[in-house]
Parts: C-alpha cells; structure tokens; sequence
C-alpha cells in the first residue's frame, strides 16, 4: 500500500492535542479519520509514534503522519450508463433514473447508483478511507430524479453540513389521487418507524416522531389527480409521499402509502427530485440543477390533458 507522507512542525504559542493539531493542518479529512490514522500507527510525533488523539504536542515538535491511498472496498464497478448532470472533482449530480437502489443493501448487492459511480471514477478519493463514494443523502428505488455524490472526505463533510443546516432547497414533482384539502400549503406532521411494519414509516403524534415539514402548490388540476410541487424542508425517511398520503392525496402508484391497485397505468410511484439548488465547496454563490420529468411519468400526463 502506498501512502502520502505529511511532516510539519507543531504552531505556538503553547501545547495542544495532537488530534486538533492534525484537524487544523489537514482540513480535507475528518476528525474521525485522523483519529484512526492515530490509532493504527500512522502518525509519530518526535521520531515516536503517537499513542493517543488526546496526547499533547510542543511548539517545535516535528509531527509526521502516513496517509495511505484509500483502500478498495468489496464492490465490484460496474459499467451502468449514467445520466451525470454536473461533475467537478468533489461531487457528482446525477439524474437516477426509477428503479435503481443508492447504497447496496441486503436484496440489493449488484447494479446500485454506488456500484455504477465506482465504474464511472476509478481514481475516486474515497470516504473515510475506502475508495467508495460519499453518499449525502437517498432517493427511493422508484423515485427519479436529482441525487448529490461527494468524491472525498471533505466534500462529503461540506454537503452534509448544507443539508444539516437546511441550506438545500429541493423540489419534487407528484402526481396524487384526488384534490388537497388547500391549492397550497404546509404540512408539519412527525415521522417515524411504523411500531406495526417495521419497513414502513408511519406519521404519529407530536414528540413520538422526528419533526417534518413540507410545504406544496398545484401545478395543474385533473378530474380525479392533481399535479403538484412539493419543498420538504426536512429530510426524514419517504417524507414527501408520507405527508402527502396524510393530507388524504396519496402519491399514484405508491402501493405502500397509497391505493394497492394505481389509478393510473404506471409501474412505480409518480414522484420525481426534479431541482436541487445548493452552494458546492469552494464557490461562494449556490448552483440550481435541474433534471426535466422522465418520459414515463410524462406520458402520464400526457394522458390526462385534454386533447
């Protein structure tokens, strides 16, 4: 295994944990990740190797540290076409197309959007020292749409912050059965696990669940659907088609939340990330993506508009 060797000499004016002294010099990487270096012998500090995160180090001291290249992981690149929006060296925006699985999961070992991103950047970065990609956050296997991949450890920790912070502003387009109660509106309702159906998540009383938050406006009305825009201001696990269910419009061809046999002839649920506006690392201004409503939930509506 090849490794990076970094040596500096330890700041004044006084003494300080080896841990932060590493953090200020070497910003890309995570405090996590040092502190591991630290553990497994990569750093020395003197000519010695260090014995501990919380040690403390002397102006002057000479504090050398192996960074070795990220380790491969088990998965297996696979060559999978992907529809790459933007791409810099510290993330890629992609449009995922319906059907697709983010992250490997049990069912799930071959052909997901990680396996497809190996592929496509063999001299990926890596995460926490693994050559894999950083996933910041999900879109369900039947939804379409925008998703966010960092390249290395400190992008992965900058867009993370941005969602933490609720610096990212997402729109998603649905189409749903019937009429909300409101042209436009808010939802605020908490989120979490169905104690009946584990794999599912449930809304339930305030203080059980996670606070969530959606906001929504129609696009277009049908006889019998409706055509709306919703903003989560949230993040939570099937937020969008949870909330919406809720207010009585379930999302078309949501089997889970919804009606068991769809009004509509689609094979998933109508339900696309269709903008993410967010500020990338090292740029001072946010950037808008966009990803136009894939051909299938397009016909959709095609459909149902007057001829």
């Amino acid at each position: 295994m090849t490794a990076t060797v970094v040596e500096f000499l330890v700041p004044g004016p006084g003494s300080e944990r080896l841990d932060k002294a590493l953090v200020a010099k070497l910003p890309e990487y995570s405090r996590t990740r040092l502190q591991a270096l630290i553990k497994d012998g990569f750093v020395s500090v003197g000519g010695q190797t260090a014995a501990k995160g919380g040690q403390l180090v002397e102006p002057g001291q000479v504090v050398r540290i192996e960074l070795p290249s990220p380790q491969s992981t088990d998965l297996i690149p696979e060559a999978i076409p992907l529809d790459i929006i933007f791409e810099n060296p510290d993330v890629i925006v992609i449009n995922k197309p319906a059907g697709m699985v983010v992250h490997p999961s049990v069912g799930h070992f071959s052909g997901t959007l990680v396996h497809a991103v190996l592929a496509h950047t063999p001299d990926l970065q890596g995460i926490g020292g693994e050559q894999r990609p950083g996933i910041v956050h999900r879109l369900d296997k039947d939804t379409s749409g925008l998703i966010l991949i960092a390249k290395n450890d400190l992008a992965h920790r900058w867009l993370q912050d941005q969602f933490r912070s609720r610096k990212v502003e997402k729109v998603y387009l649905a189409l749903v059965d019937g009429v909300p109660p409101t042209p436009e509106g808010r939802i605020e309702a908490a989120i979490s696990r169905d104690p009946a159906k584990r794999k599912r998540m449930a809304v339930v009383s305030p203080g059980r669940g996670r606070d969530s938050t959606t906001e929504y406006r129609t696009l277009e009305t049908f006889p019998a659907h409706t055509f709306i825009e919703a903003h989560p201001h949230t993040g939570r696990t099937h937020q969008i088609r949870l909330h919406l269910a809720f207010l009585g419009t379930p999302i078309v061809g949501d089997t889970v939340y919804g009606r068991k046999n769809p009004t509509l002839p689609l094979s998933r649920h109508f339900l696309h990330a269709a903008s993410l506006t967010i500020q990338l690392p090292g740029e001072s201004t946010p950037r808008t993506f966009n990803a136009p409503l894939p051909e299938d939930l397009d016909q959709i509506l095609h459909t149902l508009r007057p001829r």
